[in-house]
């Protein structure tokens, strides 16, 4: 077992749902938070404070992670607050759901490039110093849809894969040097993106869900924990959160 107590992690798209549970669950044991935000500085701040206050350590940090340039800047902004980096928790993303006769080129390069390059570009941003970890990690937040595919989410489904197929073969690459790469695969989570469906199709979707509820973030941050904390011969590998609705 690990112990996390004063690691350091960059957790993208970590103001809001999935995101903040996960920063948040890793302040509280220890690790020093950078909180990727790209537009809504008020959601990372309240994250910040709330994790603060408990006693933790954390600062918000703005990029486009989409864009290179500014995927290196918050590493190295990361670096220079906190002097190392140790967990990278690639978890940015956007949906921007259409049939595929409806879907505009537009509608697919913004996902591909916000839920997919980020991947990449924080990745190789930031390889060099989690390798210089003596327990480097990279837990990539993929989704149940880029497993099963999801009606109306071809650009979705296309870049929740891809970054399946990015985690095993960079998990290969680093296996040998001690850092470890792994994707979380979350079923239907209850955040805003979910409580924004009406309630018959919510009523829906947990009815084929065997656990018959929507999972919590709390529930996915965790698993993140416990990949940072356990998982030194885990690699590669798909962690399912989701109820059991894919198996």
């Amino acid at each position: 077992m690990v112990n996390v107590n004063g690691r350091v992690a960059i957790v993208t798209g970590g103001s809001r749902g999935i995101g903040a549970a996960i920063a948040k669950e890793l302040a509280a044991n220890g690790v020093k938070v950078a909180i990727n935000y790209n537009s809504n500085s008020e959601a990372a701040d309240a994250v910040v404070q709330e994790i603060e206050q408990a006693g933790g350590e954390a600062f918000a940090a703005q990029a486009d992670v989409s864009d290179p340039a500014q995927a290196r800047v918050l590493v190295e902004e990361t670096i220079n607050k906190y002097g190392k980096l140790d967990i990278l928790v690639n978890n940015a993303g956007i949906t921007r759901d259409r049939t595929f006769r409806k879907i505009t080129e537009e509608d697919w390069t913004n996902v591909i490039d916000v839920n997919l390059n980020s991947v990449y570009n924080m990745s190789t941003a930031a390889l060099s110093h989690i390798q210089s970890s003596d327990a480097g990690r990279i837990i990539n937040i993929s989704s149940i849809i880029g497993q099963a595919g999801g009606f109306g989410q071809t650009n979705y489904a296309a870049a929740k894969a891809g970054m399946i197929g990015f985690t095993k073969s960079l998990a290969l690459e680093l296996a040998k040097t001690g850092t470890t790469v792994n994707a979380i695969c979350p079923g239907f989570i209850d955040t805003e993106m979910v409580q924004a469906i009406p309630d018959e199709i919510r009523a829906q979707i947990v009815a084929k869900v065997p656990a018959r509820r929507f999972g919590l973030p709390e529930e996915v941050a965790r698993g993140v924990l416990y990949l940072c904390q356990d998982g030194e011969y885990i690699t590669g590998q798909q962690l399912n959160i989701n109820g059991g609705l894919y198996m």
